[in-house]
């Protein structure tokens, strides 16, 4: 069992930054992969980014390409989503999630690849 902890969202000016964090309960964090969602109101909740067991694959929507940027410290059970160049568009609650297997494919697209989810923390971009 995992439990995840988002925190660091708020509100924040076009252009501006924040960083998330995703703080995981047990011992087995480092053998999982992990993923950031986000889900604005009244639309389904879609793939941010995804990051392997060790940080060495990481993937990107291309709606946030270049500007975000995901990481991991497995000695601190804590998972990052650095996001630069915030757009109102980027307006969302941002959910962290933990899948049961410790590599990225074509799968971490998907929410039904992950096995537990955060809470979620709203980010605010206003224009």
């Amino acid at each position: 069992q995992v439990q995840l902890v988002e925190s660091g969202g708020g509100l924040v000016q076009t252009g501006g930054s924040l960083r998330l964090s995703c703080a995981a309960s047990g011992r087995t964090f480092g053998s999982y992969a992990m993923g950031w969602f986000r889900q604005a109101p009244g639309k389904e909740r879609e793939f941010v980014s995804a990051i392997n067991w060790s940080g060495g694959s990481t993937y990107y929507a291309d709606s946030v390409k270049g500007r975000f940027t995901i990481s991991r410290d497995n000695a601190k059970n804590t998972m990052y989503l650095q996001m630069n160049s915030l757009k109102p568009e980027d307006t969302a609650v941002y959910y962290c999630a933990a899948c049961a297997a410790p590599n990225t494919g074509s799968y971490s697209y998907y929410t039904g690849s992950y096995n537990y989810w955060g809470q979620g923390t709203q980010v605010t971009v206003s224009s």
